[in-house]
């Protein structure tokens, strides 16, 4: 364990702002960490003692869950009962039974266009579209290419394997047939050539292979199919043709009766024909099974191609005639269908998605044997089913796997490792109830390999939001994935008619319940969303049903960027009166169904329509609150960009691109609504100026608004008369007035501005009566001032930010023109220091350009310079320096960045976090925070003045104050979090679950129980709390209260981080991070160190930006595919028991017995007996093939084998080598009792002949 000192790194450094250490990145996202003073800091930092090192991290993939991607092949083996599948992206997914998966890729990416099984050998043959060959290793976890055969001439069309053969049929493109050896993956010498396969006589070319096989009743017989209709019935032995079959249809596929003496194809017009061997001229039997019935004589009316056919036979009962395709056409919107005949019966199984390929299931794996299907295996373009053969209605089985992520279009996810265990349990029985019904009551046929639970099993839970408004909770425990749990949160609003919805398609042209953000607290069971349509829902967990109505809140945010204008000088008309504008107040309970008239623009309607009528809300996840933003003067609400939600503090806060709000939702009420540029003048209240009215305008009010720079002034200037001044009393069923700037529509939509002033803000504190803000239960709101402050009363909807510009001379200054893309940061305005957490700079001071860059970039009050609409250039007042140049401004514009907002030139909430903290700088205690993050790099702190006692908090107002902390960063803020004074991570309080709906249990203990995560105690003056923030550019690490920053990493900057989370690793905190240059990096905690930088996977796709995500215990997951997820680790211990968490693909099975032929049958079914294929295509009697045919490549099998586990090639041979030892030793030791014994009979023999010599001189009676 390693203590850190920093006393030596401290020594001879001079004074400066926390916020100034900066260090270079590299192209690969690291950076080096600085560390800054600050005098109450220093008891915090000789503490920390950080365990984790860089031997604690590596990464590597897990396990890959969902369909595969673009599914083009299929393979089954009957013995090991595992299948395959291959895409069009080169990946093949191996499924066992539920935990045997396997995800496998060919490094070419080619397309797959066929799978072989080497039936119960642990092996797998691959043909891509790269026209090569793959033999894969199945006897390990990790499947690997053991040999690549690529050819040069010819393309594969066609691949087939005969059972216990070691032979492989591949059939070309050209029409050829080769021959390849599965074991030295050589080509034989043994060619079939297309021209010696077809008669003499004919003149044209039978096109490429796409059918082989050999015969059930002769091996020494093969079936090659030619896709102009021949087929034709090759003898190995002789090298001859011994029959053809022609037909004038296309063939697209054959399969043989299990006795050998007729087979079936299947054709492009729809039809199917038989045929027997012993009467090769013409079909022995011709049907269209979908076309029209003619009458005799009259061809059947053509049909859609059968694609494939299968003809499987039982013992018992009629033959199962299997295929795909050949409807009719005239019933075109009829969707892809799979017909089962049976006998007279046909059954026609329609698919919501077109067919790939499918599979007849059979419980031998001899072809000469009666088949007995049992299932069918259909392989669709976005779904996986079996049915069941054996029940006459053929219900299909339910699939164990999660192949239904993409049933609707995967748009956000959430991860969360070692979750509380009893969840998994709650949802599951919770979603049970509501699965589909009429299933097969057996089991899942699929059922090969092994697989156990492995050592490292902790509850882990998977959230997935989806673009149809639905959520799924998977189990994701043990590399499994299981869904638990659906939530449809759609059925909170009304179903949009044919016609309506306008208002939505405007926004959002599709999908407008799509789910764009989830939060969720495990502990206390509360769940949050946000959708694409600008709405926040907030859902409680009970176990009970319960009928109620939905309560609905709307919210009002604005903010507009427009020109500088200097107000004109002429004067304005005087206001207008107050109560002749002012509309009448609006409830905010239940959606608003306003619609605007025609020619009007729309204002204060929702997107959705939230249901007005009581709702039936089954177990599970109940709606409390549905939350929505308004249209505002015409323009449509903003999407939101960020989201949290405390439960012990019953409060949710959600920004976007235009401000903040937070809710109240245990009283249902708006707390605060309020732009992201009135956050900055939350420190500096009085310091307001009035802006001048441009004359012949129009004043409308705006209700349900409050704008606080003019409020104070107006009313300090111009009082109102006393039936006025009441309308401005806000009581619980009233509403607020906007303030004065809303009289001013147009003034202001020119005069709003995209930077603040410079001039120096009261760094004083803020009187108490400015402090918080009062719901609508405290009463009337009878002074002023706290109206000024900017902070809606509960319930006040919204407020309409405005911004003011404010043109200072300084003295000794000159104007710069700065052009309108440039961002400029001024540390500096007349000598004093802007910095909330700097030291004090002496007055008039000059500073240098590299003084000016240490220093904290922006202060209270002073959001950073961002683009105006305006083509004109911006006139700031400048302090005038010698060393005075563009280098001396931070740039704030990032050219590639996706989570900012440049081309918007608005500042978003990017990040929100509910935390107990010290809310101002040198606080003594701590209490409720909400830390807001901004896409400029803004970090304040919101101050939360919750009631006392518990039984308050459902009555008692909730106050809510910037408390004017300002911490800049680099880039948009990602994300936060705290530790405590001895590096442990702090978790942000939450509220112990209890069912709302259990009245027993309510009547008992009405009382919230809150679980609060304080500070470690100390008798130590000095800081208490670490405060971690993450931009897309760069870490820091501020103490707490002294707002010390002590740690800085410029993580990248070249790039940007496109997800960064604070995670839990070996019970230590550290930060991880994804870039969009595909690095993943993790510092440590609190010191910022690298330990981890890995380039793992470039941005190639939003969809990885917007799904990847990290939690606890080294794991993280992204959407590698429209359907699947893929699973990965950071954690070396992980990695290194990652070989025991795989399930084994490969099991030794014995191979079924061929069944008896009898005398009879051996004797009159013909020659069934093996032929030697080894003499036939051997190298001595078929000779080499050409070098320029095919291209042998050895594969890195041996090497992953080598590298592989206990389940692999080289497992077994040291298995095999242990088994050798032993048997050696212990014929070693029969060996020992022979010799013994053998002794033991040399002496018996020399007894006996020496007895024998004693006596044999002797006559009988001698003796």
């Amino acid at each position: 364990m390693k203590k850190f000192n920093f006393r030596k790194v401290l020594d001879g450094l001079t004074a400066s702002s926390p916020g100034s250490g900066s260090s270079s990145g590299s192209n690969s996202g690291g950076g080096s960490g600085s560390v800054h003073p600050g005098g109450t800091a220093g008891v915090l930092r000789e503490e920390i003692q950080e365990t984790l090192t860089s031997e604690y991290f590596h990464i590597c993939k897990t396990v890959r869950h969902g369909f595969p991607y673009q599914p083009t092949a299929l393979a089954f083996d009957p013995v090991q009962k595992t299948l395959a599948i291959g895409t069009r992206t080169g990946a093949i997914r191996i499924l066992g039974r539920p935990g045997v998966d396997c995800y496998c890729q060919h490094e070419s990416g080619a397309a797959v266009l066929q799978l072989q099984f080497l039936i119960n050998e642990g092996a797998l043959v691959s043909a891509s579209s790269d026209d090569t060959l793959h033999l894969w290793n199945l006897r390990q976890k990790r499947p690997a290419i053991l040999h690549s055969l690529k050819f040069n001439r010819e393309r594969i069309t066609y691949c087939h394997l005969p059972f216990q053969s070691k032979w492989l049929y591949v059939g070309t493109e050209r029409g050829n047939t080769h021959i390849v050896n599965i074991e030295s993956f050589i080509l034989s010498g043994y060619v079939i050539m297309w021209n010696k396969a077809i008669e003499l006589s004919t003149k044209t070319h039978p096109g490429p292979v796409v059918h082989l096989s050999d015969s059930p009743r002769d091996e020494g017989k093969l079936l090659i199919g030619y896709e102009n209709g021949t087929v034709v019935f090759w003898d190995l032995k002789s090298k001859r043709a011994e029959l053809r079959v022609y037909y004038d249809e296309a063939i697209h596929s054959i399969d043989w009766h299990h006795e050998g003496k007729q087979f079936m194809c299947s054709h492009s017009d729809g039809s199917l024909t038989l045929w027997n061997l012993k009467s090769p001229s013409r079909p022995f039997q011709t049907t269209v099974p979908h076309g029209k019935s003619q009458k005799e004589g009259r061809k059947s009316e053509s049909c859609k191609p059968i694609l494939k056919v299968e003809y499987k036979t039982c013992r018992n009962s009629e033959p199962f005639i299997i295929f795909s395709g050949g409807l009719s056409y005239d019933k075109a919107c009829r969707r892809p269908s799979l017909t089962i005949m049976h006998g007279k019966a046909i059954t026609v199984l329609e698919m919501d998605h077109p067919i790939v390929e499918f599979l007849t299931l059979c419980e031998t794996p001899y072809p000469n044997e009666f088949q007995e299907p049992y299932a069918v295996v259909v392989l669709l373009e976005k779904d996986l089913i079996v049915v069941d053969l054996t029940q006459s209605n053929f219900p299909i089985f339910e699939n164990p796997y999660p192949m239904d992520i993409h049933e609707s279009p995967v748009t956000c996810t959430a991860y969360f490792a070692d979750c509380p265990p009893d969840l998994i349990l709650v949802l599951y029985s919770i979603g049970v109830k509501h699965k589909k019904q009429g299933y097969s009551n057996k089991e899942w046929p699929i059922t090969g390999g092994a697989w156990n639970l492995g050592t490292q099993t902790y509850p882990e839970i998977i959230i997935t939001g989806h673009a149809d408004g639905s959520i799924k909770f998977w189990d994701a425990s043990a590399i499994t994935l299981q869904m638990l749990y659906k939530l449809k949160t759609s059925k909170v609003f009304e179903k949009q008619k044919v016609g309506e919805g306008k208002q939505t398609c405007e926004i959002v042209e599709e999908d407008p319940y799509a789910i764009q953000m989830i939060y969720w607290c495990p502990e206390s069971r509360i769940f949050c969303v946000s959708g694409v349509s600008a709405y926040v829902i907030i859902y409680k967990f009970s176990r009970h049903e319960i009928t109620a109505e939905i309560v609905s809140l709307e919210v009002r945010l604005q903010y507009d960027v427009e020109d500088i204008i200097t107000p004109e000088p002429e004067t304005s008309p005087p206001f207008p009166d107050l109560s002749s504008q002012l509309p009448s107040s609006r409830s905010l309970s239940g959606s608003t169904n306003t619609v605007a008239s025609e020619g009007v623009a729309k204002d204060s309607i929702p997107c959705l329509n939230v249901k007005t009528r009581p709702v039936r809300m089954p177990p599970g996840y109940q709606a409390e609150l549905v939350i929505q933003l308004v249209w505002v003067d015409g323009e449509p609400p903003q999407q939101i960009t960020s989201l949290a939600v405390s439960s012990a503090y019953g409060i949710v806060a959600f920004g976007n691109c235009n401000g903040l709000a937070v809710v109240d939702f245990i009283q249902k009420t708006v707390l605060l609504s309020m732009g992201t540029i009135d956050l900055y003048r939350s420190s500096d209240l009085y310091q307001r100026q009035p802006r001048s009215p441009r004359k012949n305008k129009q004043f409308i009010a705006d209700p349900g608004m409050i704008s606080p720079p003019f409020t104070l002034d107006y009313f300090s200037l111009f009082p109102l008369p006393a039936a006025d001044a009441g309308v401005l009393a806000c009581s619980k069923d009233n509403f607020c007035m906007r303030g004065l700037s809303n009289f001013y529509p147009d003034l202001t939509k020119r005069i709003r501005t995209s930077y603040q002033s410079l001039t120096e803000l009261n760094d004083s504190p803020v009187p108490l009566e400015l402090e918080r803000c009062k719901s609508p239960t405290s009463g009337l709101a009878t002074r002023i001032p706290e109206a000024a402050a900017g902070f809606c009363r509960n319930e006040i909807p919204a407020v309409r930010q405005r911004n003011q510009v404010h043109h200072l001379p300084v003295k000794g200054s000159r104007k710069l023109s700065l052009p309108t893309d440039l961002k400029a940061d001024l540390d500096h305005v007349n000598g004093h220091c802007t910095s909330p957490t700097s030291q004090s700079c002496s007055s008039g001071k000059r500073l240098s350009s590299a003084d000016v860059s240490k220093v904290n970039r922006w202060g209270p009050g002073r959001p950073p310079f961002r683009k105006a609409q305006s083509a004109a250039c911006m006139e700031i007042s400048l302090p005038v320096t010698t060393e005075e140049s563009r280098e001396n401004s931070y740039n704030r514009s990032r050219s590639s960045s996706i989570s900012s907002i440049d081309k918007d030139s608005k500042e978003a909430i990017t990040a929100l976090y509910f935390m107990e903290s010290f809310a101002r700088k040198n606080d003594s205690t701590i209490s409720p925070c909400l830390f807001v993050g901004t896409s400029l790099g803004m970090v304040f702190i919101i101050s939360l003045n919750l009631p006392s006692a518990d039984e308050q908090r459902f009555t008692e107002p909730v106050m809510v104050l910037p408390s004017g902390t300002f911490l800049s960063l680099k880039g948009a803020v990602l994300t936060f979090s705290c530790m405590d004074r001895t590096g442990g991570l702090m978790q942000p309080p939450y509220e112990v679950w209890k069912d709302p709906n259990n009245i027993e249990e309510n009547e008992k203990s009405w009382r919230r129980k809150l679980v609060m995560n304080f500070p470690s105690p100390s008798q130590e003056i000095g800081d208490h709390q670490y405060t971690i923030i993450c931009s897309e550019k760069q870490a820091k690490v501020f103490s707490l209260p002294s707002q010390t920053c002590l740690y800085v990493h410029n993580i990248t900057e070249t790039s940007f981080i496109l997800r960064a989370d604070v995670v839990v690793m070996c019970n230590s905190a550290c930060l991880a991070c994804f870039c969009a240059n595909g690095h993943i990096m993790i510092m440590s905690l609190p010191s910022l160190r690298p330990m981890l930088d890995v380039n793992y996977l470039p941005l190639t796709d939003m969809r990885i930006a917007r799904t990847f995500c990290f939690t606890n215990e080294g794991q993280a997951l992204y959407l590698v595919s429209p359907t699947e997820i893929q699973r990965l680790t950071y954690s070396q211990e992980m990695c290194d028991n990652l070989q025991d968490m795989l399930g084994d693909l490969f099991t030794p099975i014995e191979t079924p017995e061929a069944q008896n032929r009898g005398f009879l049958k051996g004797l009159f079914g013909g020659s069934g007996q093996t032929f030697d294929r080894e003499e036939l295509f051997g190298e001595a009697s078929a000779g080499k093939a050409s070098r320029s045919l095919a291209q042998h490549i050895p594969g890195p099998g041996g090497i992953e084998g080598m590298k592989g586990a206990a389940g692999g090639v080289m497992g077994e041979l040291t298995r095999a080598r242990i088994a050798l030892d032993e048997r050696g030793q212990r014929l070693g030791e029969l060996e020992e009792k022979t010799a013994g014994m053998m002794t033991s009979a040399e002496a018996f023999s020399k007894h006996a002949h020496e007895l024998m010599l004693k006596y044999k001189d002797k006559k009988w009676y001698q003796f």
